[in-house]
Parts: C-alpha cells; sequence; structure tokens
C-alpha cells in the first residue's frame, strides 16, 4: 500500500476538465529546431510536426511538448523572436488539429510562455526552474497555467561546467522546496516536477539520481522523468542516440518504479508499453 505521506496528487487540472495521473501519461516530443541532439526528433516545420504529432496522439501519448529552442549541450543561443517564430505557428495549428491533445510548450523565457499560451498551449515546461527568466513565476501566475519545475544549473551552453554538488538528491529537495514555494505565492496552483536528467549533471550523478528518484515523493509533486535517448544512455553503452531505444525502456521502467507520473519521450508506443507492462505488477 501507498504511504499515504508521500503519495504525490493523482490529478492535474488542464483548463475546464481534471487530468488523471493514477496510472502514468506519455509527453512527446516535438523540436521544432534545426539542432536537437537526437535527429530524428527535429519537425521544423508546420507540416511535419503535425504528421509526427498525430502518430504520437494515435500511440498514447496525452501531452506534445513543443520546444523551439535546443537545450542539448553547448547549443545555440536564439532570440526570442526566432523562439516564437519557429514554436507559435506549430501549437496554433496542432490546436486547431488535435483539441483533444494537452499540448505544452518547453521554453524558459515569459515572453514565449505567454504567447504559447495565447495560441492554445495548455502547460509550461521550463528547463530552467525560472532561474533564466525573472518573470516566468508572474507570468504563469497571471495565466493560471500548469508548470513543470527542472532543476538545471546555469544555462544549455554552460550547464556541464556547472555539475559540483556534496548531495545532490538533498540540493534538488532544497532547489525544489524554495521554487515551490514562491510559485504558490504567485498562485501557481499545479506544479510538475522534473529533476532534469542531463542537465547539468555527469553520468554517475544522473544514475545516482534515478536510483534515488523515489525520495522526491517526499515533496508531494507529481514527477516528471525525461531519460529519452540521453547520452547516460548512450555514452554507457558505447553506441548513437539512433540506437538507444532498448536502453531508454529499461530506464523508463525503473523511472516508473520509482515513482514517475509522466515520461517525456520520442518513442511514444514503446513507452506506452512500458506502462502497461508495469502497471501490471502488484503495488
Amino acid at each position: 500500500m501507498d504511504n499515504l505521506l508521500f503519495t504525490p496528487p493523482r490529478t492535474l487540472r488542464i483548463h475546464d476538465r481534471l487530468l488523471d495521473l493514477s496510472t502514468p501519461r506519455v509527453m512527446g516530443i516535438l523540436n521544432v529546431t534545426q539542432d536537437s541532439f537526437y535527429d530524428q526528433s527535429r519537425y521544423p516545420t508546420v507540416t511535419l510536426a503535425l504528421q509526427k504529432a498525430e502518430q504520437m496522439l494515435q500511440q498514447g501519448a496525452t501531452f506534445l511538448d513543443v520546444g523551439g529552442y535546443s537545450s542539448r549541450p553547448g547549443a545555440d543561443d536564439i532570440p526570442v523572436d526566432e523562439e516564437l517564430r519557429r514554436v507559435v505557428p506549430v501549437i496554433e495549428a496542432l490546436a486547431q488539429r488535435f483539441p483533444e491533445a494537452v499540448l505544452s510548450v518547453d521554453t524558459f523565457r515569459a515572453a514565449v510562455a505567454e504567447r504559447a499560451v495565447e495560441a492554445g498551449a495548455a502547460l509550461v515546461n521550463d528547463i530552467s526552474g525560472g532561474e533564466l527568466d525573472p518573470d516566468m513565476f508572474a507570468t504563469v501566475g497571471r495565466l493560471q497555467m500548469p508548470y513543470i519545475l527542472m532543476h538545471m544549473r546555469g544555462t544549455p551552453q554552460t550547464m556541464t561546467t556547472l555539475n559540483q554538488y556534496e548531495d545532490l538528491v538533498q540540493e534538488l529537495v532544497d532547489f525544489f522546496q524554495e521554487k515551490v514555494y514562491f510559485l504558490r505565492k504567485h498562485l501557481v496552483k499545479d506544479i510538475i516536477l522534473d529533476p532534469g536528467f542531463g542537465f547539468a549533471k555527469n553520468r554517475t550523478q544522473n544514475f545516482a539520481l534515478l536510483a534515488e528518484l523515489d525520495t522526491l515523493k517526499m515533496l508531494e509533486l507529481p514527477l516528471l522523468v525525461g531519460l529519452s535517448r540521453k547520452s547516460l544512455i548512450w555514452r554507457t553503452l558505447g553506441i548513437k542516440p539512433e540506437e538507444a531505444l532498448n536502453g531508454t525502456t529499461v530506464l523508463h521502467t525503473l523511472a516508473l518504479q520509482k515513482g514517475a507520473n509522466i515520461l517525456r519521450v520520442h518513442d511514444v508506443k514503446e513507452a506506452m508499453e512500458v506502462i502497461q507492462l508495469v502497471n501490471c505488477l502488484p503495488h
């Protein structure tokens, strides 16, 4: 039986409906960029994004996460106008074609989040946890949007040099507690935590974090995990990101057993199969 003290909320409010998270959900990745680390996840035109979105929804995705700023280590910085040019038309087209989908915008910029919500996004996914735009928390609170709070240090350009921790998991707990306090002050009601695998964390730290992921349940908020085809998999196995699906499935299994509520993935069908099988285990 679940320890009631450490059971995260099982619902997420999306506009006027409650989304049940008692069975984990899948978030499909739609990168409208030219330089994301996994080239088969790049959909730089509206037509390509719509085609991939349709496939992901048919395979069982609940969320579609649209990002126009590559967050791979060392990625080029782009201006706000370029990010808006990439993201807004895709979200508008997705909202019109797939009204049942929950659209998320992957951005750390408040101005992009606001325009994306106007275009049809229902969720803001901020890799910086509010660190890179001081207006983000106030904007999300004013918009009354659910918010994915991810842990990262620095920027995509500097994060690989900022992975020194005395106690990684405890520092994540402290980070999340502080950020949630300020989000609540801005009246943000629905918060999802993302520990930020691969962001300012080396390979050893990523595996240690996965082993202790269930510690974050003490924060009593839903957990999103993004492990799909990341370098901790393919560097460990000595393969390429294109070959990392099997390793991704293994780590997704472990993440679900440690309490993940949402898997953010490139490969929806396989992630749905993991959820279905893990859900058959006695709780």
